[in-house]
């Protein structure tokens, strides 16, 4: 197993997931169209700045503009717009196992567009990773709330960012730096949601107090910046084997919320981890899919 490959994946795991609690923590001040542009806007002016004036990246070929305006849809507007207002309805610790479901969703994905068949062992890794998130989330599923409605959000949410993932990993993105896709793709994506702030806003549901700030800030620096770097390298090393990081987001989702919002941590949790860890050890072992050749 690559050394580099494994970090990477626990760090984005770990950031990834804790964009479930600061979410929570954002919205008891503001509403979520606010949280989402103004951490859209920060993380991309700032990944710009770094890529253009301090490490001189040029700007994106004239060819690529469409791509990444579809990338920014499907990653950022669609995926993290309907996310956050999913999160007014669900609990984090249900907001993380939700994230688990992307590697069963990506994998099919791609099975369905690029003819990707998966493997005898890729499809234990994939149940034994589905059992483990489920036995760690047990006790919270008995305790959290949820609605109808904001289930159907968040699973739309998570298809788009499946789709996001496979769109990323099969573009030829022209030798552009991540740092500069992921700027203009967060910046793009956040101006696509500039309407809907503008249509929903009250300004009575907003405090711009602490709670909004940490929310808002780890949002936009530890997340949208640091852990989609890591996504879109972990991508494009291999799409596949990159989403199975995710089936740890819930693991340390619920470390997270059990911190930070009090929900419950149990014996379930530690049998959940142990099963995930086996999951992503045969994942990163094994191959776990092969493209179907036809003459």
């Amino acid at each position: 197993m690559n050394k580099n490959f494994i970090l990477t994946g626990i760090i984005f795991a770990f950031l990834w997931a804790s964009a479930s609690t600061a979410t929570k923590i954002g919205l008891e001040s503001a509403q979520p169209f606010v949280i989402a542009v103004s951490r859209f806007f920060i993380a991309g002016m700032i990944m710009l700045i770094a890529a253009h004036f301090f490490l001189r990246k040029s700007l994106p070929p004239k060819d690529t503009w469409a791509k990444i305006m579809i990338y920014g849809l499907l990653n950022v507007s669609i995926y993290l717009g309907l996310y956050v207002i999913g999160m007014q309805k669900i609990s984090a610790g249900l907001g993380t196992l939700a994230v688990g479901m992307n590697p069963v969703l990506i994998s099919f994905m791609g099975a369905f567009f690029f003819r990707q068949k998966i493997t005898g062992m890729g499809i234990l890794s994939l149940l034994l990773c589905l059992l483990g998130i489920f036995i760690a989330a047990y006790p919270l599923l008995r305790t959290s709330y949820a609605s109808i409605d904001g289930i159907i959000i968040i699973f739309i949410s998570m298809m788009a960012y499946s789709g996001g993932a496979i769109y990323y990993s099969k573009t030829d993105w022209k030798g552009m730096d991540i740092l500069t896709i992921n700027g203009w793709q967060t910046i793009i994506g956040g101006l696509f949601l500039l309407p809907f702030l503008f249509f929903f806003y009250d300004p009575a549901k907003n405090r711009y107090d602490m709670h909004f700030w940490t929310g808002t800030l780890w949002l936009a620096i530890p997340v949208s910046i640091g852990a989609v770097q890591c996504w879109m390298i972990l991508l494009k090393k291999d799409a596949v084997k990159a989403a199975y990081w995710l089936f740890l987001c819930p693991v340390f989702g619920f470390l997270l919320a059990r911190i930070f919002l009090k929900e419950p941590l149990s014996l379930y949790t530690a049998g959940g981890v142990l099963m995930v860890i086996a999951g992503l050890y045969i994942a990163q072992r094994y191959k776990v899919t092969r493209l179907k050749v036809e003459g």
